[in-house]
């Protein structure tokens, strides 16, 4: 077999069914044979960026590695971005480029880019394959670190001639596709832990994107009934606890509401799951859960400690860790502490009839249901959603987080459907970050993709301009968006339905004529860019601080 047959074969072996990408020259070959290859279904995107985000939502979304093509020079290079999103959240994937033939390396020859050195610090690993001899070992090996321990996103370049090159290929049945993550915690570390458990009489858990990636959502809610102890989500956290769970705060940080930083600020015990303590939590650090024991478990060691100080550190994989430490800890009632966190809950005084973010998001919650993957590009409209939609599962939120990436969200929610046929997707954007991925339309219109796309107007980058408002003055540079675009017509030229709502009686009218989930729909939701995300943290204040209205 020759190295493009090789590669295919390989990803068959791994159990691969879709991939995502773009050809180009230094590809050529690998396409050849995927011409003759009808096992593995191909999605062509208008973008290699899109690419990537699909192949990570389509992972994010359904647990498996997102698998992605990509040509030489600058189809590598449009790879990076969505690489880099990938590796902030930890999410699987395998990243095949093709490079220049191993002659013309290093010769600055056409389209050659050293895309293994661009990457080396958003890829958990990456590979310049030399020897065709070599590849198959190569890429079961990418699949193995994609996914073992703290998964990531992995790059293999492979040169032209290496992919037209015949070589030797067996093929291997894989039993196991990953490293067991190694348990750094004794018995005496459980033992003291559950006795800090039992001693506090103000403790929180804060759950992070670890219990998603782990698996572990059933394993945190026995041990959170079990020890009657609140938790609260960071953003890629949500949905690890049912919305309406008794326990379930919900969203802590820069934007979470203010009964969760009370009560992070003034609990006796924090014990963080899978949670790596990011700036967005945290905030001030000195004024975070200050007069608190932190109890920190994670999967990766090197999350200890880097954030923010710790008292005791379980590593481990969760499926164990979580189970033992709940079979060490005794049944207790934190009752007095619950009333205390409801006590500083901000009551509701709701307009049902205003068309803002938390009525919006109800009525298409309603709507569609809560078994819908909800994909999201980045700004406010990404806040409102994760602080309005009810999550009731893992996974069902496709957000870029660590990386903050706008323009992620179309090919997110491309990739979340096509491994999600029976379900929803939903994806929700602002204005400013649909300018940046609506190219992916054309996918969505090739392939026939049922997606339901909300666009939430305010004619503006939103996020930036309140910042702006808040923190510099109201001087909106380069922030208003009066672009003449008609989001509708747009939709329309690719063949999708579309409508434009000012009112929450239009929302609803438009709601129920649509047919959701067989055909994709468009529908945009024009509001003020006065609009604002609240609560907010100001830049350098304590959690606690948050502020909950601005004129």
């Amino acid at each position: 077999m020759n190295g493009a047959q090789i590669t295919l074969a390989c990803l068959i072996e791994q159990g691969v069914e879709t991939v995502f990408g773009y050809p180009g020259g230094a590809v050529i070959p690998l396409y050849d044979a995927l011409y003759d290859e009808h096992r593995l279904n191909h999605v062509r995107t208008a973008h290699e960026q899109g690419a990537v985000h699909a192949a990570d939502g389509y992972a994010r979304s359904t647990g498996k590695v997102g698998v992605v093509f990509a040509t030489s020079g600058p189809g590598a290079t449009n790879t990076v971005t969505g690489i880099a999103t990938a590796f902030m959240d930890s999410v699987p994937l395998v990243v095949i480029t093709g490079q220049v033939g191993t002659p013309l390396l290093g010769k600055d020859s056409f389209q050659e880019i050293d895309i293994t050195g661009i990457t080396l610090s958003v890829t958990k690993h990456n590979y310049l394959v030399r020897n065709v001899n070599q590849l198959a070992d190569v890429i079961r090996e990418a699949f193995r670190v994609a996914q073992s321990g703290r998964p990531g996103p992995v790059l293999i370049d492979i040169p032209k001639n290496i992919f037209l090159t015949e070589g030797e290929y067996e093929e291997k049945v894989i039993t196991s596709f990953k490293d067991e993550i190694k348990n750094r915690y004794s018995e005496e570390d459980l033992v003291t832990a559950a006795e800090m458990i039992g001693r506090s009489k103000k403790p929180v858990i804060y759950a992070g994107g670890g219990v998603r990636i782990s698996g572990t959502s059933k394993e945190l809610a026995e041990f959170a009934e079990k020890t009657d102890i609140p938790v609260v989500s960071s953003m890629m956290g949500l949905g690890n606890l049912p919305h309406d769970h008794e326990l379930n705060l919900g969203m802590v940080g820069m934007h979470g509401f203010r009964h969760n930083n009370l009560a992070v600020t003034n609990c006796d015990l924090l014990i963080a799951v899978g949670a790596r303590f990011s700036d967005r939590v945290v905030s001030k650090e000195e004024s975070f859960a200050p007069n608190a024991k932190i109890i920190h478990l994670d999967a990766d060691v090197t999350e200890i400690a880097k954030n923010i100080r710790v008292d005791l550190s379980l590593i481990g994989d969760f499926k164990e860790l979580l189970p033992q430490l709940t079979g060490k800890v005794d049944r207790k009632s934190n009752e007095e502490w619950k009333e205390q966190i409801s006590a500083w809950k901000k009551p509701e005084n709701p307009d049902r009839e205003l068309l803002d973010a938390k009525n919006i998001m109800d009525a298409f919650c309603s709507k569609l249901g809560r078994d819908t993957v909800v994909a999201t590009d980045v700004g406010q409209h990404q806040i409102w959603t994760a602080q309005y939609w009810k999550f009731d599962s893992p996974g069902y939120l496709v957000t870029s987080g660590g990386l903050g990436t706008m323009g992620f969200g179309l090919g997110a929610a491309i990739g979340a459907k096509l491994g999600n046929m029976d379900k929803n997707v939903l994806l929700v954007t602002g204005d400013g970050s649909y300018r940046m991925n609506n190219n992916e339309l054309a996918t969505v219109a090739r392939y026939d993709i049922p997606l339901t796309i909300l666009l939430i107007n305010n004619n503006a980058l939103g996020m930036v301009r309140q910042w702006q408002k808040m923190f510099s003055g109201r001087k909106y540079s380069e922030t208003n968006v009066d672009d003449k675009l008609d989001y509708v017509k747009l939709a329309e030229a690719y063949g999708i339905e579309g409508h434009s709502v000012s009112s929450m009686a239009e929302l609803r009218e438009t709601l129920d004529r649509c047919e959701f989930g067989k055909k994709t729909v468009f529908i945009e939701c024009k509001i003020s860019n006065d609009n604002n995300v609240y609560p907010i943290v100001p830049p350098g204040a304590a959690i606690k601080d948050c502020i909950e209205e601005f004129k």
